[in-house]
């Protein structure tokens, strides 16, 4: 699944959350709020891109695989790494290349 996404399948969904489950109790929402296309390199990936997901600023997750479930795309396993705090919460990026 993730080797099939694109900066253009993911741009339809943002603005729309993506559950992480941080305990097995407990999850929070990260909202995708911007997807950044990088320039194209003879890696892998045709389209590399980041994109940014937004969570509460209370919450900082450590860098790391999370496994982030969207009503629409399922589940995915995405590695998240921090990027700080905002005026709206806390900021991830997550890289494709």
């Amino acid at each position: 699944m993730l080797q099939d996404l694109t900066p253009d399948s993911l741009e339809e969904h943002l603005g729309t959350p993506f559950r992480v489950r941080v305990e097995p109790e407990r999850s929070l929402d990260l909202v995708l709020y911007q997807i950044a296309r990088h320039e194209k390199h003879p890696g892998p990936r045709i389209e590399p891109f980041s994109a940014f997901f937004r969570g509460p600023r209370e919450v900082i997750l450590p860098q790391a695989i999370y496994s982030l479930e969207h009503e629409r795309l399922g589940a995915l396993e995405i590695f998240l790494v921090p990027i700080g705090p905002d005026s709206q919460g806390m900021g991830y990026e997550a890289v494709f290349n």
